[in-house]
């Protein structure tokens, strides 16, 4: 069982930058498959970014939606990072962690097993 904690988020300005992390409470994530999605009001989970599992010193590939390409970067050490920046309204959401043991089918919410309890972040104009 994974226990995934989230931290970061908030609310900012458009053209803001935010940074949320995600860690595994007593184990390591190093064999996961990580993922970032949100949830806005009314609509359904959407895949943000995703990080695959360490292997060896390569670095990890990693995967982006549309929507936030060249606006995020996802990363790792021995947590999960997503670095947001220029910010829109449309960010607005509820976002949240994920992992995986795979690296497949990277944005269906589905494939993934274990998820951080969500945090928001507010985007204003």
């Amino acid at each position: 069982q994974v226990q995934l904690v989230q931290s970061g988020g908030g609310a900012v300005q458009a053209g803001g930058s935010l940074r949320l992390s995600c860690a595994a409470s007593g184990r390591t994530i190093r064999s996961y498959s990580m993922a970032w999605f949100r949830q806005a009001p009314g609509k359904e989970r959407e895949f943000v970014a995703a990080i695959r599992y360490i292997l060896g010193g390569i670095d990890p590939p990693t995967l982006y939606a549309d929507s936030v390409k060249g606006r995020f970067t996802v990363s790792r050490d021995h947590m999960v990072y997503l670095q947001m920046n220029v910010l829109k309204p449309e960010d607005t959401a509820v976002y949240y962690c994920a992992a995986k043991t795979s690296w497949s089918d990277n944005d269906n919410p589905d494939r993934y097993d274990y998820w951080g309890q969500g945090t928001q972040v507010t985007i204003s104009s």
